[in-house]
């Protein structure tokens, strides 16, 4: 554990008491770390910008008939699946609200599920009491191999939902699934960079998921002119 944190911050186990070296070295690993998360995701950009657009496509078609998003994770991907939801159902500004519910918001569900039957499903659970067939199910992980997203993920197909995944790393089983719609991996090992990435990936699609229902209701209109 020492290693990696010293790799993360080197300032903080140095054995200078030069005031000026000791900056200089935070200002390196500041640049080096802003280097690598706007290098990643310009790969994300490049591999999966296309692949981002139609989700989004997806998404706004999903919502314009009356489906409802569902967003899961754990530790920092519960945040992230919470900042989701608020995203989607508050946007501010001109953006439309669209319904987004975070299944990690209700902690009195989430412990009476995770302490009478057992955490794997406290978000399949959740999702077979409220979602419906066309509805969306969200999950962002890390490792891409936290068994209760895959159990979610298992129980969204059963019911008929369009399902979308964030992961890191080489995708863990989320990817070896195989049935999830839209499942946008950040090709890296660290946690840091990942969440980070995953974060710019859901802002995107909500900004596309947002053009595409404007551009729906514009040709609704102009049918209806």
């Amino acid at each position: 554990m020492t290693d990696d944190m010293e790799a993360l911050y080197p300032f903080l186990y140095s054995e200078s008491t030069d005031l000026d070296a000791v900056m200089t070295s935070v200002r390196q690993s500041t640049v080096e770390k802003v280097d690598e998360i706007v290098t990643l995701r310009r790969t994300v950009l490049e591999r999966d910008g296309d692949r981002i657009a139609v989700c989004a496509q997806a998404l706004a078609e999903s919502f314009a008939a009356g489906g409802r998003l569902f967003a899961f994770g754990n530790g920092g991907s519960s945040t992230d699946a919470q900042d989701v939801a608020t995203l989607f159902m508050n946007p501010g500004g001109r953006a439309s609200p669209l319904p987004a519910f975070a299944l990690t918001a209700d902690i009195a569900v989430v412990t009476a599920l995770a302490n009478d039957i057992g955490f794997e499903v406290v978000f399949a659970r959740q999702l077979a009491a409220s979602a419906f067939a066309g509805d969306i199910a969200l999950g962002l992980s890390t490792s891409g191999n936290s068994r209760n997203l895959i159990a979610a993920f298992e129980e969204a197909g059963r019911r008929g939902m369009l399902t979308v995944g964030l992961a890191g790393y080489g995708g863990g089983q989320m990817a070896e699934l195989g049935t999830i719609d839209h499942l946008f991996v950040v090709p890296s090992a660290s946690v840091h960079r990942i969440q980070e990435a995953q974060t710019t990936v859901y802002h995107a699609l909500w900004e596309l998921t947002q053009q595409a229902l404007t551009r729906m209701r514009a040709g609704d209109s102009d049918d209806g002119a």
